[in-house]
């Protein structure tokens, strides 16, 4: 039986109206940056991208709708080593699936999974079923904001074992996007006893600058490793930003719904539909979470990494648009890949934009655990 402190608390997500009517309020009164003739996308996301995408929003987009879709599935609270958790749970009709927590990214929320929910809990074959586990990070969305130092991926995979214990989960299986790509693996590290196995989208194993390291990649890692450089030196401003001073660009993001989209929308893109970006920027305005979700990043930059490499059984599902990971650098800091699939289409949103691709490897990556 749990505890008080363990208490597991039904959630229902009811934004209040004046919330809604503030954001069109502020939508209303925009004062719209300047641009150069010429600019393109060059500087950033460009001025008539952003536009086009606020036009949508004032008058096509429809929160109420992606609330209720939310709401379809049983959400709860827990709370977790002082911090507040929020997360739903979606058990499949077959008893005997496969418990499964998923871990989202930034600038995502548990939006992100919605579109492999009924593959994964309802499958044809009752073999492919899994009992779902969908959590808001620590400092994300309903989570709601951090109140101390410290949460960063290892403390996270302390909580999300604690989360699966409080449901009375024994063995269960991990898979992560972005973010829960760091989280899931470390989840294996955490309870090796309890993690079947750990599936991920990226594997972000990086050169440790060691000349050597780098000579004996072969020709096609090397042009990896370029674009990785190209890709930090050219878009990374985000991550640069928010592993040094988060809170400072917080108070903008925080006063300017606008300008939370803006800040979003240099890692979405085109890639992902208008609906999947606004309702994922609905979610850290809705909650006040641009500083404690960017917080994160900090916490993360400032962790101590373990010296060894993590066993816990991995595998990777490599979208074409997405960041490409290094089989040697990987084998480096992994010590048991057991699955590494690369496809020709999809993304860095691939539960969005690559649903049947994403589902059926994290099918057939735990059925050979099993």
């Amino acid at each position: 039986m749990a505890t008080d402190a363990e208490e597991i608390q039904p959630f229902r997500i009811d934004i209040p109206q004046e919330q809604l009517d503030d954001l069109e309020q502020r939508l209303a009164r925009i004062r719209w940056t300047d641009e150069l003739p010429d600019a393109g996308d060059d500087y950033g996301v460009p001025l008539a991208r952003l536009k086009e995408v606020v036009g949508y929003w004032r008058t096509e987009y429809d929160w109420r709708s992606w609330e209720a879709r939310l709401n379809r599935y049983p959400q709860f609270t827990t709370v977790i080593d002082g911090q507040k958790i929020h997360f739903l749970h979606i058990r499949s009709e077959h008893q005997d699936a496969t418990p499964l927590i998923l871990t989202h990214g930034w600038p995502m929320s548990v939006v992100e999974f919605l579109d492999v929910i009924e593959p994964l809990t309802a499958p044809e074959r009752p073999e492919d079923a899994f009992h779902l586990v969908i959590p808001h990070l620590p400092g994300f969305g309903f989570s709601g904001p951090t109140a101390e130092r410290g949460w960063n991926r290892y403390r996270t995979a302390r909580a999300w074992a604690e989360l699966m214990r409080r449901l009375g989960y024994r063995r269960y299986g991990a898979h992560g996007n972005d973010i829960g790509s760091y989280v899931s693996p470390e989840l294996g590290r955490v309870a090796p006893d309890r993690v079947i196995g750990a599936h991920v989208t990226q594997i972000f194993s990086f050169p440790s600058g060691d000349p050597a390291e780098l000579a004996g990649l072969g020709e096609e890692d090397q042009g990896k490793v370029a674009y990785l450089e190209w890709f930090m030196a050219n878009k990374g401003a985000f991550n640069k930003l928010h592993s040094t001073e988060p809170q400072t660009l917080a108070h903008a993001l925080a006063d300017s719904p606008v300008g939370q989209l803006a800040w979003s929308l240099q890692l979405f893109g085109d890639a992902v539909s208008r609906d999947y970006t606004l309702t994922n920027v609905m979610v850290h305005w809705l909650t006040n979470t641009a500083a404690s979700s960017a917080r994160f990043y900090y916490e993360d930059a400032k962790a101590e990494t373990p010296a060894e490499p993590t066993t816990v059984p991995l595998g990777l599902a490599n979208f074409a648009y997405d960041f490409q990971a290094i089989r040697p650098l990987a084998d480096r800091d992994h010590k048991n890949i057991v699955s590494w699939h690369t496809y020709d289409r999809g993304g860095h949103f691939s539960a969005h934009d690559a649903t049947d691709l994403l589902v059926e490897d994290i099918r057939g990556f735990f059925r050979e655990l099993r």
